[in-house]
């Protein structure tokens, strides 16, 4: 019989092949499933998932607000256990999840971050890359990011051979590809890069200075590097890129259906959370420009 950790091993292999995932959010199911399964061993001695039941669940998160653990990361490592959860169902392991009428701790929704359209202009206007192809990738990685909206995973996924004059081809989760139109100052950019990178013996578009496949660090390394030039936010990461692309968009006029197609969200749900900051943008101007504001 196989231990609890031997299938959180399987399931996290799951996560990375067959979903896709990213290696951060890898490392938080890791963290976060290996916890409870310390929990159990330690408190109840328990290590066979059929004998894991709704009990266990909420005594643990009975145990993680004692330990002044936020609404917010109680919510994230219940969410973690659901999810290995119904993989087991799927996989016919157990016969029902022991997770599934827990209620986690509401937690209220923070706004998306993101830059400011001055400072996205002064970026991409300013003299802040180098004229030498290292500068030009540069320019080209933050400029995809922030004008296509595609996430990290798929910037680094992408190929020579999904990349064509109007557009790009981009594999999100679960293997679903969708395309994505490139502006015309993205295309020109495009055009420089594989000029000046032509020849070069890769498959991936973009590559790091040794010409080997860009990795996670490397790219969060040049875009808080970059971000910290023009902004101020503590928090400069490249998904904040995908933040601003899509509060911008909404801010010039976009359809929201559009924004969410672009994006590659399942569900419109998932894209509304950017008219919150558009609101917050109404309000603002509101506030300034009535008499009785």
């Amino acid at each position: 019989m196989k231990k609890f950790e031997d299938h959180i091993v399987d399931f996290l292999a799951y996560l990375k092949l067959e979903k896709r995932y990213s290696g951060h959010t890898l490392i938080a199911y890791e963290i976060d499933l290996f916890q409870f399964k310390d929990y159990l061993m330690s408190i109840y001695k328990e290590e066979n998932i059929n004998n894991i039941d709704s009990t266990y669940v909420r005594s643990y998160m009975v145990e993680l607000l004692s330990q002044n653990n936020s609404k917010s990361t109680v919510a994230r490592k219940i969410s973690a256990l659901k999810s290995i959860f119904k993989y087991f169902l799927k996989k016919q392991l157990i016969k029902e999840s022991p997770v599934s009428n827990i209620t986690t701790p509401k937690v209220e929704k923070r706004l998306p971050n993101f830059i400011k359209e001055a400072e996205m202009q002064q970026l991409f206007n300013g003299d802040l890359f180098e004229n030498n192809t290292n500068g030009l990738r540069d320019r080209l990685i933050l400029s995809i990011l922030y004008q296509t909206g595609i996430r990290l995973s798929e910037l680094i996924g992408l190929k020579c051979s999904d990349v064509s004059k109007q557009e790009i081809k981009v594999t999100g989760k679960r293997n679903k590809q969708r395309i994505v139109p490139l502006s015309r100052s993205l295309q020109e950019l495009v055009a420089q890069y594989e000029n000046v990178s032509e020849g070069k013996n890769s498959i991936w578009f973009l590559n790091t200075d040794n010409s080997d496949k860009l990795y996670e660090k490397f790219v969060y390394r040049k875009v808080n590097y970059y971000l910290s030039m023009v902004s101020s936010k503590q928090k400069k990461s490249p998904h904040i890129l995908r933040h601003t692309f899509a509060t911008h968009m909404l801010n010039n006029g976009a359809d929201l259906n559009a924004i969410k197609e672009l994006l590659g969200h399942e569900s419109l749900s998932a894209t509304q959370v950017y008219t919150h900051n558009t609101f917050e943008k109404l309000k603002s101007i509101h506030k300034q420009s009535h008499p009785r504001g």
